[in-house]
C-alpha cells in the first residue's frame, strides 16, 4: 500500500463492549500503517446503532487504546453527531434519482433471498427505508494491499441497498462512506469481515462523487478452538494490564518476523513502525491468535 506523508488512517469501534483481540488487530495495523507513512491516525465511534450499544464501553475502548500507546490525532468522532452530514448526502442521492423510499419489509424480500431489486411491498410504511438503486449488471473491482483484486457483482450478490433503515437509523455503509471523505481518510486499513462491503461503498462513493480510498482488510482472528473473535461471541477483552504479552501475539498475527525484546510499550512500537512490512500480512481471511509462535519476541524483559 504505498503511501504519502499526508496520508490519514483511523479505526472505527463500535461501542457495544470492550475491545477484544481482533479489534485490537484491527487498531494496530491501521496505526502502524498511518504511522509509519508519517500520516495521522483518528479515531471515530461507531455509535449510530443504539440498542446494540453498552453504557461507557467508548471510554473503556479509549483507554484501553492509551494502555496500547495507540495515541490519535485529534478529537475523538461520534458518528451520533453527524447526522446532518448524512442527511445531506441521501438528499443529494435522492434529487439525483440514485436513492429511493422503500416500503419492503425482510418478509417482502424473503423469496429473492433479502435481494432488492424491485420493490415487493404489501403495504406502505409511514417512514419507509431508503435504498441506493444499484444499475443492472453492475460489477466493482478494486485492489486491496492485502487480498489482491476483488470484484462483486454488485446487483446480483446485494441488490439496492439500504442507506436509512425504516426505523431512522442510519445505515453503516452511508456514514462510513460520508465519515472517511468528510475526515480525509486515505488508508482504510480493517478486518477482513468488511471485505464484501467495500464494493457497496465504492459504489456509493462514485454515487455522491467522493474520492475512493486505499484499502487494506487484515485477517480475522480465530481462537484456540478455530472460532471466530468477536463480541458476539463473548470473546474476552484484552488484557490491559499485560499490553506487551498482548502486542507481540498480535504482530506475530500480522506475520511479522520477530523484534528484539521490548522494555515498554512504546520501545516496542518504536521497534514495530522500524520493522512492519505490509506485504507480511497474511491474505487469508483467518489467522490463528494460538499460532503466533513469536508472541513472546518482544515480551518484557
Amino acid at each position: 500500500m504505498p503511501a504519502t506523508p499526508a496520508a490519514r488512517g483511523r479505526f472505527a469501534p463500535s461501542p457495544t463492549g470492550p475491545l477484544h483481540a481482533g479489534s485490537l488487530l484491527a487498531a494496530l495495523g491501521s496505526w502502524l500503517v498511518a504511522r509509519q507513512s508519517g500520516g495521522q491516525w483518528l479515531i471515530r465511534i461507531e455509535d449510530i446503532d443504539p440498542p446494540r450499544q453498552r453504557p461507557g464501553a467508548a471510554a473503556d475502548q479509549l483507554r484501553t487504546l492509551a494502555r496500547f500507546g495507540l495515541d490519535h490525532d485529534g478529537a475523538v468522532e461520534y458518528q451520533s453527531r453527524r447526522g446532518a452530514l448524512y442527511q445531506a448526502a441521501i438528499d443529494r442521492l435522492l434529487a439525483a434519482g440514485t436513492a429511493f423510499p422503500c416500503h419492503c419489509s425482510r418478509s417482502d424480500l424473503a423469496a429473492s433471498g433479502g435481494i432488492h431489486r424491485r420493490c415487493m411491498a404489501r403495504s406502505e410504511r409511514p417512514d419507509p427505508a431508503i435504498r441506493l438503486r444499484v444499475p443492472e449488471r453492475c460489477t466493482i473491482g478494486f485492489g486491496d494491499a492485502i487480498c489482491g483484486t476483488i470484484r462483486q457483482r454488485v446487483d446480483v450478490d446485494v441488490g439496492d441497498f439500504v442507506l436509512r433503515r425504516a426505523d431512522g437509523l442510519w445505515a453503516y455503509q452511508l456514514a462510513v462512506v460520508v465519515d472517511d471523505a468528510e475526515q480525509g481518510i486515505s488508508e482504510v486499513v480493517r478486518g477482513a469481515d468488511l471485505l464484501d462491503s467495500t464494493p457497496r461503498q465504492i459504489l456509493l462513493q462514485r454515487a455522491l462523487g467522493l474520492p475512493t480510498p486505499r484499502y487494506a482488510h487484515l485477517p480475522l482472528l480465530r481462537d484456540a478452538d478455530g472460532h471466530k473473535l468477536s463480541k458476539s461471541s463473548a470473546a474476552l477483552p484484552v488484557d490491559a494490564d499485560r499490553p506487551l504479552d498482548a502486542l507481540a501475539r498480535l504482530w506475530g498475527c500480522l506475520g511479522q518476523r520477530p523484534l528484539p525484546p521490548a522494555r515498554s510499550v512504546g520501545q516496542f512500537l518504536e521497534l514495530s513502525l522500524d520493522q512492519f512490512r505490509l506485504e507480511r500480512v497474511p491474505a487469508s481471511p483467518f489467522t490463528s491468535l494460538a499460532a503466533a509462535h513469536n508472541a513472546d519476541s518482544a515480551s518484557a524483559v
